[in-house]
């Protein structure tokens, strides 16, 4: 989450990042305005021995294990609103995920007096929101987005496994009930990080113009240490 972080503040002065990357040890992660403190049980977590990060972005607990995560971090100015920003990332993945014959599509948008599912819904892969990408009803991607000042950061869950019912272990009360797929469950195949990283790559490439140069190297991170804090994690 930091080096994310620092992407969107690097895209402050005009560049435009991609990121694609893994988590080890596995980690359960919990969106910038979410009740975890009320919502999910911290004695449960302990006991189970899950590492826990709050992330910049909103959205809703997710937990990171088998999967691909992305990020993307850019001035706003390239794809314009949220709303359009969002998509526009979104289509670039259900591309991507063509390449590797996955029948993926953009869940509709809401309807008019439809919402967004609040942040003390529960899980992420509980519910598709509008825009997010599906094979049939189910969600494969879950993503949230911040915005500061002229840049904006996306990142979100590409699941290779779908292991999301873990978050329903640790949840208060009554968990609802996960609506996720993964790309082995679609495939009826295990799927490779390396493959997945491949195809997007290749597909943002063709489809957002510009000069690519690949690197390894992180940027900048200092001054960034809220994602390191337990106060931070567990502020609400």
């Amino acid at each position: 989450m930091t080096v994310d972080y620092a992407l969107l503040r690097a895209a402050r002065g005009g560049a435009a990042f991609l990121r694609l990357y893994r988590w080890d040890p596995p980690c359960l992660s919990f969106g910038r305005n979410e009740p975890a403190r009320k919502r999910y049980d911290s004695d449960a977590i302990r006991a189970l021995g899950l590492d826990t990060v709050r992330r910049p972005t909103g959205g809703r607990a997710v937990w990171h294990d088998v999967e691909l995560t992305y990020a993307v971090a850019a001035p706003c100015s390239v794809f314009g609103p949220l709303r359009s920003t969002y998509v526009a990332i979104h289509e670039m993945l259900a591309d991507a995920l063509g390449r590797l014959a996955v029948a993926a599509s953009l869940a509709p948008p809401l309807t008019r007096g439809q919402r967004h599912p609040a942040p003390s819904a529960g899980a992420c892969f509980a519910s598709p929101a509008g825009g997010e990408v599906v094979v049939g009803e189910r969600k494969l991607v879950g993503s949230a987005q911040l915005r500061e000042g002229s840049a904006f950061l996306q990142h979100g869950s590409l699941l290779l496994e779908n292991g999301q019912d873990i978050v329903a272990r640790i949840t208060r009360g009554t968990a609802p009930r996960v609506v996720a797929t993964s790309l082995g469950e679609v495939l009826s195949r295990p799927v490779a990080f390396e493959d997945v990283a491949d195809v997007i790559a290749q597909q943002a490439r063709e489809t957002w113009p510009g000069h690519w140069s690949e690197s390894k190297a992180s940027p900048p991170v200092d001054g960034i240490d809220m994602f390191e804090s337990w106060d931070w994690t567990w502020r609400l």
